[in-house]
């Protein structure tokens, strides 16, 4: 029997650019953005298949694990972790790592992103896990489809069993050089998808971020499971100098690979990306007069748009957004975005 895959599921992002939907108290992942189900219920959905995937991990801070739990309703076998803070991607994956057998292949997944093809992300996931048991630690590399300049690339590189050795990993580009990265081909967007062995993982992170890997390594040996979840030490946890997976790991690793894949990805950034998402449909009453590319998105109030073009409104109850495609990015800026 193939050895069953074990999805991670980080619940850190606070969704600042989906503001004023995404509040501290609800934040993006578990609103029901796309469908009637939440972002974080649609990524438990994808893993559901228990002859390929094992019970999920789900790390999130200790506020969100009521909401967790009242979300997970059919979720199977499931973990939880409570981080007492956060400290970016890499300790909260070191968590679960700790946590999970050695040799156990992880799947981590954002908990907040759109994936409309769920068969080419197993397939695609599949194919990870087997390069991940030959001591690989694998990317999924997304079809860049248009130039974008809010992802970060992946160049792929020499064939690899199921996929390719990693060329190297790039930053968000800018306009001209992400127009030459999608007409070189070889270019993927970096969608923040994982998997590896726990082992492999912990050894990596030890060898590029010892003192990292040792804080970690404390916090989770003087942790406890309460209720069903374990929470690290909050003192050790609190020390860790927090990173991201992509810089602590996978950029400096030797044995970095990629799997291409194309299953309708969207990492709902922002308010112009879900609307990309939704093929530009608005949401809730509005009339629009003379007005050219304008997305309504309002939980109850009328939207009216008179002889204005390229604006994105959004209404929450008392809070009102109006913002334009560019704009969008800056969203997560706003004092009320930050909770203030």
């Amino acid at each position: 029997m193939t050895e069953l895959i074990h999805p991670v599921i980080l619940c850190g992002g606070g969704g600042t650019r989906l503001w004023p939907r995404s509040r501290p108290d609800l934040p993006k992942p578990f609103l029901p953005l796309l469908g009637e189900r939440s972002l974080f219920q649609q990524t438990l959905d994808r893993v559901q298949d228990t002859t390929i995937f094992a019970g999920a991990t789900v790390v999130a801070g200790t506020g969100h694990m009521a909401l967790i739990r009242a979300q997970a309703d059919a979720a199977l076998g499931l973990g939880l972790i409570a981080e007492p803070m956060g400290r970016n991607t890499a300790p909260a994956i070191a968590l679960a790592a700790h946590l999970l057998p050695a040799d156990a292949v992880m799947l981590v997944c954002p908990s907040d992103h759109y994936i409309a093809d769920t068969d080419a992300f197993v397939a695609a996931a599949q194919s990870g896990a087997t390069l991940a048991r030959d001591g690989f630690l694998v990317s999924l590399g997304i079809t860049a489809d248009r130039p974008e300049t809010g992802y970060g690339y992946i160049k792929r590189g020499e064939p690899a069993g199921a996929g390719y050795r990693v060329d190297r990993f790039v930053e968000k580009p800018d306009s001209d050089t992400a127009r030459k990265f999608l007409a070189d081909g070889s270019y993927s967007w970096n969608g923040g998808i994982f998997l590896f062995t726990a082992s492999r993982f912990l050894e990596e992170l030890t060898q590029h971020r010892p003192a990292m890997a040792r804080q970690i390594e404390i916090a989770v040996q003087q942790g406890e499971t309460t209720d069903g979840i374990f929470r690290p030490d909050e003192k050790a946890f609190a020390a860790i100098e927090g990173d991201s997976i992509d810089y602590a790991v996978m950029e400096p690793t030797g044995r970095a690979a990629m799997v291409p894949v194309s299953m309708g990805w969207s990492d709902i950034g922002n308010w112009q990306a879900l609307a990309e998402a939704r093929g530009g449909a608005s949401r809730g009453p509005h009339d629009l007069i003379d007005a050219g590319n304008i997305v309504v998105d309002s939980d109850g109030p009328r939207v009216s748009v008179v002889g204005l073009d390229n604006l994105i409104v959004v209404v929450d109850g008392n809070e009102v957004l109006v913002t334009t495609p560019e704009g969008a990015q800056k969203v997560g800026k706003l004092p009320g975005a930050q909770g203030t």
